[in-house]
């Protein structure tokens, strides 16, 4: 299962795909790619469908899904499903987050403004509460919406908030950073021998 999701999410997110390589505990990794694996899914629905209506129905079976998940009863063989499950059980992780994008993609298709916090913050800082447990999600909020300009095509924006960004990261734990180190790639299109050595640079500063 883990292999599957690992190859999913390499080929939907390389970038997180690549900072996800730097968390050195193999079940922290695995409970990471899961979270992106779910990512992924949400984030490809409205390249299958092209009615709204078709795609909110989608996205009402995955909000669903997450009573499952958080009672550790996920819809079986559902790798995605039983990966997330099994990050939620080993964290405590919170639902709010999860609901939270889910209705953020809703309201995408519905031609609603996108809700970067819903979309960007609150992964992110789930991601961290993965890597270092609880106490860290005012840490990573100014990054987190770095990262969301840059995805967004605001990358001049982006580069304005570094700074405060950085400033922020000072107090987040070097374990916890490669669930933020991706945002230091504000450039898409750079190949990936660059990324990687960008990335090993800023989680060898914990700067982005």
């Amino acid at each position: 299962m883990t292999v599957d999701l690992d190859a999913q999410v390499r080929a939907a997110d390389p970038d997180r795909w690549l900072s996800s390589r730097f968390v050195a505990d193999v079940q922290a990794r695995a409970d990471l790619i899961a979270l992106y694996a779910f990512e992924a899914e949400l984030l490809a629905i409205p390249t299958r469908v092209t009615q709204p209506m078709l795609a909110e129905m989608r996205y009402t079976w995955w909000a669903e899904q997450m009573e499952g998940v958080f009672d550790n009863t996920p819809r079986v063989g559902h790798p995605v499903l039983e990966g997330l499950t099994a990050a939620v059980a080993h964290h405590g992780l919170d639902r709010a987050p999860f609901d939270a994008l889910i209705e953020a993609h809703i309201g995408r298709v519905h031609g609603e403004p996108h809700d970067l916090d819903a979309f960007y913050v609150g992964p992110m800082q789930v991601a961290v509460r993965m890597l270092a447990g609880e106490g860290h999600q005012a840490a990573v909020a100014e990054v987190g919406r770095l990262w969301a300009l840059s995805q967004t095509g605001r990358v001049d924006e982006a580069r304005a908030r570094a700074g405060a960004a950085n400033a922020a990261l000072k107090g987040l734990p070097p374990a916890a950073f490669p669930a933020v180190a991706h945002a230091a790639l504000i450039r898409s299109d750079e190949p990936e021998p660059v990324k990687r050595l960008r990335l090993f640079w800023s989680v060898l500063r914990g700067r982005v």
